[in-house]
């Protein structure tokens, strides 16, 4: 028998459902400087396929886990030892990445349950930037005809 977890709206998971996470370098903006800091996110199978058909990533290490190993903080196979936070909304997340999992079950063999895998293609060329407001001002409507919103 297997142990249910206690998610939220997630009546459907249990504590041995697989899913992956891995460590992203993202940045915080602090008066104007980024800050390196690593965050540990689920990765929903989508993202772990494009991630090894060599698409560049902020990811620098994968690692196959189950739920119950997620929510328990239990990631030492993966962190390695590094100062690395839980991004937010972890649980909901983890949730969410190992629904992907079960739709889409050949994505599993990527990485199989306590493997690492880094031998992707890291890059911090487009840096995450974690707490960046993004602010919309008026110049950055797009001008329309005037004739866009009518019936001719």
């Amino acid at each position: 028998m297997t142990a249910k977890i206690h998610i939220e709206n997630s009546p459907d998971l249990t504590a041995e459902d697989y899913l992956v996470v891995g460590v992203a370098a993202c940045y915080y903006l602090d008066d104007g400087d980024l800050k390196p800091v690593k965050v540990l996110e689920p990765i929903p199978s989508a993202y772990l396929e494009s991630i090894f058909q060599g698409v560049p990533t902020s990811y620098q290490r994968v690692c196959g886990t189950t739920i119950g190993a997620a929510l328990a903080g239990n990631m030492a196979e993966v962190t390695e030892g590094e100062d690395t936070q839980f991004c937010q909304n972890f649980a909901d997340r983890v949730a969410a990445a190992a629904r992907t999992y079960k739709a889409h079950p050949a994505a599993k063999a990527l990485v199989a349950i306590g493997e690492a895998r880094s031998n992707i293609n890291h890059s911090t060329e487009k840096k995450r930037v974690l707490n960046l407001e993004n602010i919309v001002t008026a110049e950055d409507n797009v001008r329309q005809h005037e004739y866009t919103h009518k019936t001719l």
